[in-house]
């Protein structure tokens, strides 16, 4: 039998075995499978006019999950391929399970294969989270073939494939959750999903480095990509579209775990501001835009002399190398000596901040917790930080004022040419929400309510 070596990282193949693979660099990834002969060719498709496709007619399987609908753009679309990644036990099996159970209820029949666990272990989860449903049809299988027999003789209106690893096609020689299983595997579910019109939920297992095992060339396969993102320890969970051939990007779902299932979380905001701590240095409100939402915040701080001479800097979040760069910005700019200190900055509630619109109010917490002061908890900050001290515009200002106006917040300190448009207009003397409008980072700190220190 010929052999080859193949890279379980990127799919790189190699007729001998190499410590380094050549296309992504990954070390000891190479790893021994037999050659798959090729494939038989299929006569191929003839060109048509654009104005001659007919556009799809049916409309999206609502979920009746408010929050994964949001992320989908509105729903699943029949025929689609959706990979659905994150960390073991962030509840990836959970949601497809009421997801299952919503359709269900909704008249929908639905597949659900599950190749690692037996129907009775599925059950008990299933009775676990309320998802009962004569709709639901277990398949305890691995074998594709046989998986998509199944689904040619019960014709679901959804499958869902727990998880992608586990499956293997008998005409291959390579073991299951190799590359080429899993490569050959979604190629198959995507024909079968596109000619049957089946909407086809993968559930993917996630590496130590954070990204979805198997080649990355699965990510290009399937119609949409989600990540669930949260610690195993945390109540919350964010639903995040990385892919989506059918809505938008920008999108988030965040749902809380209990111990009958996912809910979902309403009020984003609300949720990760509970708990916060009374005159605490080094903690500062921000608000983020997550596609059409705007969420608040809490950004936390701590300072401290580095015991070792080696300052360390640690974020969970946040982004690490911003981080290093408002350092920068604050002891040249605003005079903070933070070069022989340990720095540790946290987004509470385990949400990850990506865009520059927290910059202030990261920068300000390390402030807080440098001068041990502690800040005023009804205000809420807006801002990019340039490299040199001056606070940048960001986009939708109206409506981040506008979600803080509603749960409360008394001023806001923005960049001096922000646009409030859509939002609260009061300036400095008004009766609601007080804009305070600064131009570096130094004016900021001389604005900014501190309070005297507990």
């Amino acid at each position: 039998m010929k052999l080859r070596y193949v890279c379980q990282s990127c799919g790189y193949d190699s007729a001998k075995w190499l410590g380094r693979c050549p296309g992504c660099g990954g070390w000891n990834t190479l790893v021994e499978e037999p050659a798959v002969p090729p494939r038989r060719g299929r006569p191929p498709a003839e060109p048509v006019p654009l104005s001659a496709v007919t556009p799809l007619a049916q409309e999206r399987l609502a979920t009746g999950i408010s929050e994964l609908d949001r992320v989908l753009g509105g729903g699943i679309v029949p025929g689609s391929l959706i990979l659905i990644g994150g960390e073991p036990g962030c509840g990836k099996s959970t949601l497809m399970t009421q997801v299952s159970a919503r359709l269900g209820h909704e008249g929908r029949a639905v597949l659900y294969v599950t190749g690692e666990e037996s129907p009775q272990q599925t059950k008990l989860r299933a009775d676990r989270v309320g998802a009962a449903s004569e709709r639901i049809w277990l398949l305890a299988e691995t074998d594709l073939n046989a998986v998509l027999e199944a689904a040619r003789r019960l014709r679901p209106a959804a499958m869902v494939i727990d998880s992608i690893q586990t499956m293997y096609r008998p005409d291959l020689p390579a073991s299951p959750g190799s590359v080429g299983q899993v490569r050959e595997c979604a190629a198959t579910l995507l024909q079968a999903a596109k000619g049957d019109g089946i909407a086809v939920l993968l559930v993917g297992h996630v590496t130590k480095e954070g990204a979805i095992a198997g080649p990355r060339v699965l990510e290009h396969i399937v119609d949409t990509v989600l990540y669930f993102e949260g610690e195993r320890h945390q109540a919350y969970r964010v639903l995040r579209a990385t892919k989506n051939r059918f809505g938008s990007t920008n999108e988030i779902g965040v749902f809380e775990m209990h111990g009958s299932g996912l809910r979902e979380v309403p009020n984003p905001s609300l949720a990760f501001l509970s708990g916060r701590p009374q005159g605490a240095a080094g903690a500062a409100v921000v608000c983020a835009v997550e596609g059409t939402r705007p969420l608040l915040v809490e950004v936390q701080a701590l300072v401290r002399p580095a015991p070792w001479g080696t300052p360390r800097r640690t974020t969970s979040g946040l982004d690490y190398n911003r981080l290093q760069l408002l350092l920068a910005v604050l002891e040249r700019r605003a005079g903070l000596a933070l070069g022989t200190a340990d720095v540790y900055a946290n987004a509470a509630g385990g949400v990850r901040i990506d865009e520059p619109a927290a910059d202030l109010g990261v920068a300000v917490a390390v402030a807080s917790s440098y001068r041990n002061r502690p800040l005023d908890p009804q205000t809420v900050f807006v801002g990019e930080v340039g490299l040199a001290g001056e606070i940048r515009g960001v986009p939708q200002v109206g409506r981040r004022l506008a979600e803080a106006a509603k749960l409360g917040f008394r001023r806001a300190l923005v960049p001096a040419g922000a646009s409030h448009a859509g939002g609260p207009r009061e300036d400095e003397n008004g009766g609601g929400l007080q804009v305070v409008r600064v131009a570096s980072i130094a004016e900021c700190l001389d604005l900014a309510p501190w309070e005297e220190a507990s």
